[in-house]
């Protein structure tokens, strides 16, 4: 079952997946895709969810935060509970000095990110749960602005839940974990046309090295091998889940010639393309 909320003058759209055996993203398999975040909420017991071709186990009372350019599907959809919400709906962007998930929770370095819930969260998350049921029975001008409350209040409540979770957060402040999100969030609006240290350092206000010296610090992989890592992430998509050539994908991602791309696939994925592509085709 779905419920769904769209605002036709501002193409704001939220949809509520309860017990949905279509719960799925199809990634970058839907030609014309809508860019949408999802929280999925798994209150039963643990299920197996495939996420780009990658089989993860999601635990029993968890909480699981995807992005649109995900291909992801599960054992048990409808054991589900899922909340989807587009930029228009609420741009977690714009919003990210209210919440602080932007490069933590949607585009953070260690992702999949699941959520664990104990007792007393999990019954939090059931009365929001709840709540957000109780707000489908309105009709009214103000339902658009309920749901985007109480998407707030989810942002904010499985952000803390996961921070507390974070071995970095434990370690290190806020303040110094942000540089690491401010990152993340750099690397996903440019990784397709900058793929050098020097630009995110830069945009950053900080030199090369000093942004290197300040992820070891932090304990963090280098800058370089994030990049590389989602460079390679966004190509295997891309292999996996398109018709696109070679020549296609390495224009898509930035690359100077397919030479290059073919490279830069082999030297940091371990296989070359036409392999890659033959052995996911098999």
């Amino acid at each position: 079952m779905t419920r769904e909320y769209i605002d036709k003058s501002t193409l704001a759209k939220f949809i509520m997946h309860l017990n949905n055996e279509q719960l799925k993203g199809e990634g970058l398999r839907n030609l014309s895709p809508e860019p949408i975040n999802t929280f999925v909420y798994n209150k039963s017991d643990s299920q197996h969810v495939t996420i780009d071709e990658i089989v993860y186990t999601m635990p029993a009372t968890s909480i699981l935060p995807l992005v649109a350019n995900q291909h992801f599907s599960f054992e048990r959809p409808d054991e589900l509970v899922a909340w989807q919400f587009n930029r228009e709906f609420y741009c977690i962007v714009d919003h990210d000095a209210e919440v602080g998930c932007v490069g933590f929770l949607f585009y953070g370095i260690h992702h999949p990110m699941f959520i664990e819930l104990n007792d007393l969260e999990n019954k939090n998350m059931l009365l929001l749960e709840k709540l957000f049921s109780d707000e489908w029975q309105s009709r009214d001008n103000f339902q658009g602005e309920m749901l985007r409350t109480l998407l707030k209040q989810l942002i904010i409540k499985t952000t803390r839940v996961a921070k507390q979770q974070s071995k970095s957060y434990e370690y290190f402040p806020d303040e110094k974990m942000d540089f690491v999100r401010n990152f993340s969030v750099l690397l996903e609006s440019h990784f397709k046309t900058e793929h050098e240290v020097k630009f995110y350092a830069s945009s950053l206000n900080k030199s090369p090295k000093t942004l290197s010296n300040i992820f070891n610090l932090l304990q963090q992989p280098a800058p370089s091998k994030l990049i590389q890592k989602r460079i390679i992430l966004e190509a295997m998509r891309y292999l996996h889940y398109t018709d696109k050539s070679a020549k296609e994908i390495s224009f898509e991602l930035g690359f100077e010639s397919p030479a290059h791309f073919s490279r830069f696939f082999k030297l940091y994925s371990g296989n070359n393309i036409t392999e890659f592509r033959n052995e996911d085709h098999r």
